[in-house]
């Protein structure tokens, strides 16, 4: 999906429409003493069970975020795009 660099929207802090930039949101370093992380570190090291092998169910996609970012206050906020069919999101100019 190709969406604008640039693109006017309303800021709930200024709360009026104003410029934003817009980002694509990336995930953050994973906290590694974190329950689910220490969780999984377990799982891999495993004694036994299943083989990896191929997968017959397909993952289901996850809804695209957008950073946008007030050029007025400077203030960032999200957007979240409907639907889980979008594998990509780029910006254009």
């Amino acid at each position: 999906m190709k969406f604008p660099k640039e693109i006017n929207t309303y800021c709930p802090y200024c709360k009026s429409h104003q410029k934003h930039k817009v980002k694509v949101a990336s995930k953050g370093r994973a906290r590694t003493l974190a329950k689910g992380t220490r969780s999984h570190e377990r799982k891999l090291k495993g004694h036994g069970g299943k083989r990896a092998g191929e997968k017959t169910v397909k993952k289901q996609g996850k809804k695209q975020r957008l950073m946008l970012q007030c050029t007025n206050c400077k203030k960032k906020h999200q957007r979240i795009l409907s639907g889980r069919t979008t594998k990509k999101v780029e910006l254009r100019a």
